[in-house]
């Protein structure tokens, strides 16, 4: 079940990538979304063939972490409170959803703490819905600058969540901004940041993300159906 739906998703991958300008056709790297979803489900999935899990959860990562025994790299997606940065770096090859200075710090002090060099990407409220974390882009680059001067941080690009349209057509222009906004940042010039990813588009939006120049996508429900809660 978990295979055949993972098959289907790198199908739709390789579809929406076939869509794409000749100047987008880079590898896109897929996320499984593992959220209220067991330890059983993410070892059918990695032995299918996934090789990124995400998390949106500290205390849920945490217990899967511990028992999981697979080789994966891990991923929070989810909105980090400062308090639990000390457990995020331990667990964690990719941090997302970076989105002011003050928890940039905090997950640089953590990571220090362990002798460690986190990866992170800015996320980016570019709908500046309430509702959702993020940076407003025109306060991006400000942050983006003092991410990079932080020495146990590397910056490694963006993430964005899309507004849950009506009609998924409607991400299509923000993608499409993401993308653009994603291409000025990588012709800034860095200390230490290695700007490779973009990471948006989920299980209802991920195709459009692709086709606009999404190279990480994070899709939990397409792989593993509704959620267990």
């Amino acid at each position: 079940m978990i295979a055949e739906k993972l098959k289907e998703v790198k199908e739709n991958i390789e579809g929406a990538k076939a869509k794409r300008s000749p100047d987008k056709q880079h590898e896109v790297r897929l996320i499984a979304v593992t959220k209220n979803h067991d330890v059983q489900a993410m070892r059918e999935a990695i032995d299918a063939g996934v090789t990124d899990i995400g998390e949106n959860r500290i205390q849920e990562a945490k217990e899967k972490f511990a028992t999981l025994d697979r080789d994966v790299t891990w991923h929070l997606i989810g909105h980090l409170q400062t308090n639990k940065a000390k457990q995020a770096v331990k667990i964690f090859d990719l941090i997302h959803s970076v989105d002011t200075l003050h928890l940039a710090e905090a997950i640089n002090n953590a990571a220090a703490g362990i002798n460690k060099v986190q990866k992170v990407l800015v996320q980016v409220n570019l709908a500046k819905e309430d509702s959702k974390s993020g940076v407003y882009v025109e306060e991006l680059a400000d942050l983006l600058h003092k991410v990079d001067e932080l020495p146990n941080l590397q910056l490694m690009g963006l993430m964005c969540i899309a507004p849950n349209y009506d009609d998924v057509e409607e991400c299509r222009p923000l993608f499409a901004k993401m993308y653009e906004i994603f291409q000025k940042v990588k012709e800034i010039t860095f200390s230490t940041a290695n700007i490779l990813y973009l990471s948006m588009g989920m299980t209802h939006d991920y195709e459009i993300a692709v086709e606009e120049g999404a190279n990480m996508v994070r899709v939990g429900t397409g792989i593993f159906g509704p959620r267990q809660y």
